[in-house]
């Protein structure tokens, strides 16, 4: 299964903001949903493709809602995610699976939200240590080299 998680941004409260809205709640109808961190949205889907598909289909209340989205895909890494720009890269064949990984975007979470990332590059096969504050554990997210630092 290929996990999509949804992270509202600061002030809105993104479940609410996506299930008061036909189109987003059809959207999300067939799937169960959970939050793995506070103000977040996430759904597990059959394929890359089907995750792509539907952050498409929920590009208009992303722009407004999210801050941003991430896509877990087993077949590249069981525990690093994917910016939302890589998966559509890779569903599009532009980047291959095994090309990725080395431009990393490194969230601390602290009392169940994620904070800022620190943006890092793989160093000797190994994910550098988070140090911009002390945080009960890390979430690793794979980021398209173009998009590496913003």
């Amino acid at each position: 299964m290929t996990q999509v998680c949804i992270v509202g941004a600061e002030d809105v409260h993104l479940q609410y903001e996506l299930l008061s809205r036909d189109t987003a709640r059809a959207a999300l109808s067939t799937y169960d949903i959970s939050e793995p961190f506070d103000n977040s949205l996430s759904v597990d889907t059959v394929s890359l493709g089907a995750a792509v598909s539907l952050l498409n289909d929920l590009n208009w209340y992303l722009v407004r809602f999210a801050d941003f989205s991430l896509v877990r895909e087993p077949s590249v890494s069981p525990d690093e995610w994917l910016s939302r720009d890589l998966a559509r890269q890779i569903r599009d064949g532009k980047v291959q699976p095994g090309d990725t990984g080395d431009h990393l975007a490194i969230y601390g979470v602290e009392d169940g939200r994620l904070v800022e990332p620190m943006y890092v590059t793989r160093v000797d096969g190994s994910v550098p240590d988070y140090d911009l504050r002390d945080v009960e554990r890390t979430l690793v997210v794979r980021v398209a080299e173009d998009a590496f630092g913003r």
